[in-house]
Parts: structure tokens; C-alpha cells; sequence
């Protein structure tokens, strides 16, 4: 699939089919997530894999309550659960670059930057599903430390996102999206796209 007709059609999907994914696919998932950008080519992100429904019914329970995503986590026969090394990304050194006060050491303004990497690596894992027939849905509104409990996850290591991954039992509807014109400025904030 091209690449901007995927950006363009991708959708959230929370609605599966239980069908299984094939090692193959997956691994083509994973693949596109692990040449996602990273700050200063740190790589801070992980992955767990869950297949089994007894750990996915407990992740799903993690989700605050009338989240949508729920069943979409007991549906799909795998759910990726994205995490981040913390102190890596947006650091140098062995240390924060992020400094206010002086900002000609500062590289990213932000601080720990893993959660841009988790974004960017989010969209590729999508992008990849989506060309494979697959699809996704981001889940952020979730406990991450009862998920982190529940994968062993160490100190230091952030619970950041999950999402299914399955065939779409239904397609999902498309979101409008503002108009360029609406988000774009030219030169500074405000100056309108068309000016």
C-alpha cells in the first residue's frame, strides 16, 4: 500500500474478528515499529506481546471504565503493550540536556522525550497493520502501573500505550479532519496558510 492512501485510511479499529494473526505478520508489525525515528537514535522503546486471553482480560481491566476500547482488547487475539526506557531519550551525556535557563545546552525543551519516540513508533506499528489488513486502535486511558504489575515490568521502564491487533470485524467509520487552512500558519502563529 502506498504510503499516503495508508495515512489517509488508516482508522481505529475496536471491533475484531478472534482470527489469528500469523509470526509473519506480526513480525512485519514489530519490524515497522523497530525503524521508527527515535531521539538521537536512542531506541528507547520496548514491546510486549500478549496473546493469552487470561493476561489480555486483566489489561483490558485496566482501562478506565466506558472506555471503548475494552472490548476491542477482548476481542483481538493480540494486544501490544508499548513501554519506554526512561532516562534515554532527550538525554545526553548521562544527563537531562533540558535546561530553561539555558537553553543553548538544551536539545529538546521537553525533558524525557520517550514519549514522542512511543508516538512515532505508535504510527508505524498502525501504518504497517493497516497495509496487512490488520488493525489497531491507540489506548492510553488505562493504569499502567496495574499493566506494569501484570507484565513484570521493571523500575524505570514506562507503561505508555497498548493497542490490539487484529482483523477488523467492521470497518470503521471516517473522522472529518480540519482544513489546512485552519492549522497551517506561515511565518508566525496566526498568519493564515492563504495570507
Amino acid at each position: 500500500m502506498e504510503v499516503i492512501k495508508a495515512i489517509k485510511t488508516r482508522r481505529s479499529i475496536r471491533h475484531y474478528l478472534a482470527d489469528d494473526i500469523s509470526e509473519d505478520d506480526l513480525k512485519t508489525v514489530l519490524e515497522a515499529a523497530r525503524w521508527s525515528p527515535s531521539w538521537a537514535n536512542t531506541q528507547c522503546v520496548r514491546f510486549v506481546v500478549v496473546r493469552d486471553k487470561e493476561i489480555k482480560i486483566k489489561l483490558a481491566a485496566s482501562l478506565q471504565k466506558g472506555n471503548p476500547a475494552i472490548e476491542a482488547m477482548n476481542q483481538a487475539p493480540i494486544i501490544i503493550v508499548v513501554c519506554a526506557e526512561l532516562g534515554k531519550s532527550g538525554y545526553h551525556g548521562g544527563g537531562n540536556v533540558t535546561n530553561r535557563d539555558n537553553w543553548k545546552v538544551s536539545i529538546t525543551g521537553k525533558g524525557d522525550w520517550y514519549m514522542f519516540d512511543t508516538g512515532l513508533t505508535m504510527q508505524n506499528m498502525a501504518l504497517a497493520a493497516h497495509a496487512l489488513g490488520l488493525g489497531t486502535v491507540f489506548i492510553g486511558g488505562f493504569n499502567p502501573w496495574e499493566v506494569a504489575e501484570t507484565l513484570n515490568v521493571p523500575r524505570g521502564v514506562e507503561v505508555v500505550a497498548m493497542t490490539p491487533l487484529g482483523y477488523p470485524a467492521k470497518e470503521a467509520e471516517q473522522s472529518s479532519r480540519l482544513a489546512l487552512s485552519e492549522i497551517v500558519f506561515r511565518g508566525s502563529y496566526g498568519k493564515g496558510l492563504n495570507k
